[in-house]
């Protein structure tokens, strides 16, 4: 997310730019230390905070509206947040928890906002990116591909669950990113 590590750096080197930031985040409390901190130094930084949590589809879905509502455009989508290495959880939608903060909350956002960066590109004359954050553990997934028959399974026989879920998260993010490459190209 944007409240700490890469999100918080990239928030501030974007506002020190001139780009008005929306920082989507879970922790509201720690996001405005970051924003407050970077208005420190950047008085004129342009940054908004609003809550997101991406293992939640409800809240992905509230998100989205409220950007959309509030007729800002939408030049760049950084997808960066997640979660890693947790105990197996699952989500409020009965989802593992990390499948769904690390792949499932970004497609839906990318797609629930893609109108509106579509819209932005076409009024500005200037294409927007869309940023899929992601770690090199895809190297490590299943040789098949994901298996979306076992996202819920706590662990299978010798394996470590918690390490496989790490390792198709990355995956998945690849093979979306792949597919918007395709779907969104002219």
């Amino acid at each position: 997310g944007a409240s700490s590590g890469i999100g918080a750096e990239t928030t501030r080197v974007l506002a020190l730019r001139g780009v008005h930031v929306i920082m989507a985040v879970r922790n509201k409390v720690a996001a405005n230390d970051i924003k407050e901190a970077i208005l420190k130094e950047i008085p004129s930084a342009k940054i908004d905070v609003m809550e997101l949590d991406l293992s939640s589809l409800e809240s992905v879905k509230k998100f989205a509206s409220e950007f959309k509502s509030s007729d800002l455009p939408l030049n760049i989508l950084i997808n960066n947040a997640g979660v890693m290495a947790c105990p197996f959880t699952l989500s409020k939608d009965n989802i593992e928890l990390q499948f769904a903060t690390n792949h499932l909350g970004h497609f839906l956002l990318t797609n629930l906002l893609l109108d509106t960066m579509k819209k932005t590109a076409r009024e500005s004359k200037n294409e927007g990116r869309i940023v899929n954050v992601s770690s090199g553990a895809h190297q490590f997934a299943y040789s098949e591909g994901i298996r979306f028959d076992k996202i819920n399974d706590k662990s299978s026989p010798g394996e470590n669950a918690s390490l496989n879920f790490r390792h198709k998260n990355p995956a998945g993010m690849i093979l979306f990113a792949r597919l918007l490459s395709y779907s969104c190209s002219p």
